[in-house]
């Protein structure tokens, strides 16, 4: 087939510049990514890499986590009794909880650069089920005007799909962080088997066997073959029994000379970076302290899972919700757990908000996603009373009478 064929059959337009078979940006669609180590990076083996798959179940086991539900926009109750509300706080379908759909479509994401799932509706329109569509299987097109639309293949062959019926959850700018940060795990990589092949021996370099006389080729092959069979492995760390003058002589070489822990550590932060996470998450906390990790706790909510779930929440409404449903109701996570450590502060904050008649308390219970008050409109200090008023002519009556 050629070349420019695949392309068509990969979603790309005829006006896009047509690659060759030797051009690098071509490997990325076959999934072959090469890097500067000769590594090529996919999900399968960037997982391999602890940083990587902390970083990934991190974000999207977070997101499951968080209870996600519907409310109304002026009442700030739970629609508990729309469709909607079962399937983004209760179960995708009859197999799949909401939390683990949202963890495995943020998984996706993160490896894959979008994951996917489709809506299955009832004959009158409303959504019952979601199902979660392998990443391979589906294709992202646009119209003319911009609407997206999706090519779905199936067991019966590829079926359009309209985006009000496909659930899409996006990494940034559509490519997964595996990808952009491929440089940087591949380097961990290739740190971690080079590192392996040195402890493959209990971190005992090669070394020099001296021989006061020359020896035939033979002879250096037999006394090679013998010592590794007596001090290499699980044998390593013996004693040597030298004879005919032999010497051996080791060749050292020390890891702090080379800075290999702090390039391990530093290739720690570079994956941190690409996904966006805090290092400390990571756990690496060489740089952490106990007052700076509670504040990049606060970071890892404001800038790592913030944009995923105002996606997830937008997603959700999009397919879940109607035009006008839209306009009266809201989707959004519950973060007061994530949130816990910094209750104290918040409080502190509503509690002078109040006191300076910026908010009253119906807002302060809107801004904690809970119903408003009768009586909770009014811009008074709750902190001050009117006692001293009514008190002021008993103790003037008191006075009087002493």
């Amino acid at each position: 087939m050629p070349f420019q064929k695949i392309k068509t059959a990969l979603g790309f337009s005829a006006e896009e510049k047509a690659l060759t078979l030797t051009d690098p940006d071509a490997l990325t669609l076959f999934g072959a990514i090469p890097t500067t180590t000769g590594l090529h990076i996919g999900p399968g083996n960037a997982m391999r890499v602890p940083a990587v798959a902390c970083a990934v179940s991190l974000i999207s086991e977070t997101i499951g986590a968080l209870p996600v539900k519907l409310y109304d926009r002026e009442t700030k109750n739970a629609l508990k009794d729309h469709p909607a509300y079962r399937l983004v706080h209760d179960e995708a379908n009859e197999w799949t909880s909401a939390e683990e759909l949202r963890e495995s479509l943020t998984t996706d994401a993160l490896l894959h650069g979008a994951g996917h799932a489709q809506v299955i509706r009832l004959g009158d329109g409303t959504p019952y089920e979601l199902h979660r569509l392998e990443p391979g299987k589906v294709q992202q097109n646009f119209e003319p005007d911009g609407e997206p639309f999706y090519l779905v293949s199936t067991d019966n062959g590829q079926v359009r799909m309209s985006y009000r019926d496909v659930l899409r959850i996006e990494a940034f700018g559509g490519t997964s962080p595996v990808t952009l940060g491929r440089e940087a795990i591949a380097l961990a990589l290739s740190f971690e088997s080079h590192i392996g092949g040195i402890f493959a021996n209990a971190g005992r370099p090669s070394g020099v066997i001296t021989h006061p006389l020359s020896v035939t080729v033979e002879a250096k092959k037999a006394l090679s073959k013998s010592w590794l069979e007596t001090h290499s492995g699980k044998k390593s760390g013996g004693t040597a029994l030298l004879d005919e003058g032999m010497q051996y002589h080791q060749i050292s070489m020390s890891l702090t000379d080379v800075q290999f822990s702090e390039n391990r550590l530093e290739q720690i932060r570079e994956i941190a970076r690409v996904f966006r996470v805090p290092p400390t998450m990571l756990f690496e906390l060489s740089r952490g302290t106990w007052s700076n990790t509670e504040e990049m706790n606060r970071q890892f909510y404001n800038m790592t899972l913030k944009p995923w779930l105002t996606d997830w929440a937008w997603a959700y409404s999009r397919c879940l919700l109607t035009t006008e449903e839209r306009s009266g109701a809201y989707i959004e996570a519950v973060t007061d757990d994530l949130l816990r450590t910094d209750t104290a502060a918040r409080a502190t904050a509503f509690g002078q908000y109040r006191s300076m008649g910026a908010m009253t308390a119906n807002e302060v219970r809107a801004a904690q996603n809970l119903p408003p008050l009768p009586g909770g409109d009014k811009l008074e200090n709750p902190y001050t009373t009117t006692t001293t008023t009514t008190t002021a002519p008993a103790d003037a009556k008191r006075e009087k009478t002493e």
